[in-house]
C-alpha cells in the first residue's frame, strides 16, 4: 500500500477520533437523538443513564486519534479502536441505518491500516 495513501487514511481516522471523541465529552456537535421509542433510542439512552460510557468512549477515541494523528503506537491504537469501530458498525447495521456509511468508512480505515501494520501483530499468532 502506498506510503501517502495511508498517511491520509491515518490521518483522517485519527482527526475524526479526535472530533467525534471530544464531542461525546463536550457536546459541541449538535446532533439529532435517536427516538425514544426506538430500539437505538432505548439503547443509547440506557447508555447515557450509566453516566460513564459516553466520556470513556470519547476519551478513548481522542487519545487514540491523537496516536493515530503523531504516529505513535499506531498498532496499539488501532488494537484499542478495533473493538469501538465494531460496536459503532453493528450499532448501526442493527439499529441505526442511517448512519451505516460512516460505520463503513470508519470500518475501513481501521481494517486498512491494521493490514498496514499486520508485521506488528504477526507474534500475536505464533
Amino acid at each position: 500500500m502506498n506510503s501517502m495513501f495511508t498517511r491520509i487514511v491515518r490521518v483522517s481516522l485519527g482527526i475524526a477520533l479526535v472530533v467525534f471523541g471530544a464531542n461525546m465529552i463536550f457536546h459541541f456537535i449538535p446532533m439529532d437523538l435517536p427516538d425514544i421509542n426506538t430500539k437505538a433510542g432505548k439503547f443509547m439512552n440506557s447508555l447515557g443513564a450509566t453516566g460513564y460510557i459516553f466520556p470513556v468512549v470519547g476519551a478513548l477515541e481522542v487519545l487514540i486519534g491523537i496516536l493515530l494523528i503523531l504516529k505513535k503506537w499506531v498498532a496499539f491504537a488501532l488494537t484499542i479502536l478495533a473493538p469501538i469501530s465494531i460496536n459503532i458498525l453493528l450499532f448501526h447495521l442493527f439499529l441505526d441505518i442511517p448512519g451505516l456509511s460512516i460505520a463503513l468508512v470508519i470500518v475501513i480505515f481501521n481494517t486498512i491500516l491494521i493490514l498496514k501494520h499486520w508485521t506488528q501483530y504477526k507474534p500475536l499468532f505464533y
